[in-house]
């Protein structure tokens, strides 16, 4: 899957100048050697220039904090301009319907979690989108719930661990999905709430019991394989040394 040659009018973005130097930047940069190595990872949008991530991010450095182009960015079907978009956005000017918008066109599972983790987890809607988007039958969708669960955890400093508890009765209801890419990121969401802190490490290491009596492949794999990690003693001492560090 390569990159098919784009015919842009420049004139119907609000940004054309920057969407220009942009795109010919994305084209020196191309690389389509590595669209096979990236395809192997479950990397398959439409288009791509495969470029790597640590270099969209320095290209991010020089247009951040733009809602307007972020828009712009993203009605160009590629990769990395849709990458670039979840990272230049300014929070407090995502609305709740392009949220909506954005994750109804997900379509492998990089670009979801590049949105949650750049961009939703930022907003006033992440918390809400969580509930609805769980319950998508649309595979990316559900997985964008569960990737915003995963990313709170890790940063969402003030969130009192209450929230994050009452989540992972979210994570037990879905954990019957057998969909590859759904049950990965319910996955992910239970680790990252269990490695949070120790309390909340113990209620996940309790939730994943429960979660493995569940009459479901994709349930007993959630559960066996977070518990591998959760009760691991290295992680286990981490979080332990975390949480010393903050209660100083």
């Amino acid at each position: 899957m390569t990159l098919n040659k784009l015919n842009l009018d420049f004139t119907q973005f609000e940004n054309s100048h920057e969407i220009d130097k942009i795109i010919k930047t994305f084209e020196k940069l191309a690389d389509p050697e590595q669209v096979d190595g990236m395809a192997r990872f479950g990397i398959n949008p439409k288009n791509t220039y495969a470029i790597r991530m640590p270099v969209i991010k320095k290209i991010a450095k020089d247009y951040k904090n733009n809602h307007s182009l972020a828009l712009d960015l993203w009605k160009i079907d590629t990769r990395e301009t849709r990458i670039l978009a979840s990272l230049v956005d300014v929070p407090k000017e995502v609305t709740s319907n392009q949220m909506d918008n954005w994750a109804e066109e997900f379509d492998y599972w990089e670009i979801c979690d590049q949105c949650c983790i750049n961009l939703f987890r930022k907003t006033e809607f992440a918390y809400e989108k969580i509930q609805t988007w769980s319950e998508s039958e649309k595979e990316f969708v559900k997985r964008a719930a569960f990737a915003l669960i995963a990313t709170l955890a890790v940063h969402d400093k003030n969130q009192k661990d209450e929230a994050f508890i009452e989540l992972l009765d979210l994570v037990e209801k879905h954990s019957n999905d057998n969909r590859k890419l759904v049950k990965k990121a319910v996955n992910w969401a239970l680790r990252q709430i269990g490695k949070k802190n120790m309390k909340l490490n113990e209620i996940a290491i309790e939730k994943a019991k429960e979660i493995d009596k569940i009459d479901s492949k994709a349930a007993h794999w959630i559960a066996k394989d977070a518990l591998r990690e959760l009760q691991n003693q290295k992680i286990i001492d981490r979080i332990i040394s975390k949480d010393n560090k903050l209660n100083k």
